[in-house]
């Protein structure tokens, strides 16, 4: 990244309105719109863009061509009453769009003082993004979404609208959350939740299929699934027998190695064991 300083940039980039700090770093191309806030210790790399009213503060990094709507802030402080104002991290992704009123705040000492948003994310109207979040890569969030401090967001996740997610929770990659869903607890990779309180209804199939999964494949990994989450025995016996039949399949691994990951909140699993059915 090539940046230049301000006294170098185009006047027409930067509007006459905006508080840009001279301690800024400023990339090539970026463009800062009408009544912006820009702060001392913010990096924004090449061809960013901040459309108007965006405040962006504390030690945050702006990925290349990423696009901030108006009204959003990114990286203030947390809303943690144990935050003292220690130097905290937030860094967005390359090409990440953050839509209007979105909130994103920074880490804090007690996390792992980092707010993450991966590249190529998508966040709608009045997403709340809180402290310590670590959210990947081709994430939809849409409007209205709140993440509490210290989730983890998978590559390629869809949260749907208005969907609550309680601290510590984990999203797998794949994964999808439908709108109004209060998830509690963890939700395995390619799975669907969905309700008031989110219950595992099945796979997230659509998502599947755009990664290239043929019937077939997709047939083996339903079946992997349907064993795992309704099968006869204790659940730990079917998990050690899935990670035998299944070495092969990267998708059902992925699902095998969440589940085996340390988590505060335990699985969302709620699929009807007499029947097997979902909802893909």
């Amino acid at each position: 990244m090539a940046g230049v300083g301000l006294e170098t940039m185009l006047l027409d980039l930067i509007h006459p309105t905006a508080i840009v700090s001279p301690d800024a770093f400023i990339g090539r191309g970026v463009k800062i719109g009408p009544f912006c806030t820009v702060g001392p210790d913010v990096v924004l790399e090449d061809d960013v863009e901040l459309v108007s009213h965006v405040v962006v503060e504390g030690k945050t990094r702006v990925g290349a061509g990423a696009k901030l709507f108006p009204f959003c802030t990114v990286g203030m402080a947390p809303q943690d009453l144990k935050y003292k104002g220690e130097p905290t991290e937030t860094i967005i992704g390359p090409r990440t769009i953050i839509r209007e009123h979105c909130s994103i705040h920074r880490g804090t000492i007690t996390g792992t003082g980092i707010t993450k948003i991966g590249a190529d994310c998508l966040l709608m109207a009045v997403v709340h993004v809180a402290h310590d979040c670590d959210v990947g890569d081709n994430v939809i969030m849409s409007n209205n979404v709140v993440l509490g401090g210290h989730v983890v967001v998978g590559d390629r996740a869809i949260i749907g609208g208005s969907a609550a997610l309680l601290q510590f929770v984990r999203v797998g990659q794949g994964a999808m959350v439908g709108g109004v869903t209060g998830v509690t607890a963890d939700v395995i990779p390619y799975g669907f939740v969905f309700g008031p309180r989110a219950k595992l209804c099945g796979l997230n199939i659509i998502g599947l299929r755009r990664r290239g999964l043929d019937k077939t494949q997709l047939h083996r990994v339903r079946a992997a699934y349907k064993f795992l989450f309704a099968g006869p025995g204790v659940f730990a016996e079917r998990t050690a027998q899935a990670r035998a039949d299944y070495a092969d399949n990267q998708y059902v691994m992925d699902m095998l190695d969440f589940i085996a990951t340390p988590s505060r909140h335990g699985l969302i699993t709620n699929l009807s064991r007499a029947t097997g059915e979902d909802e893909g």
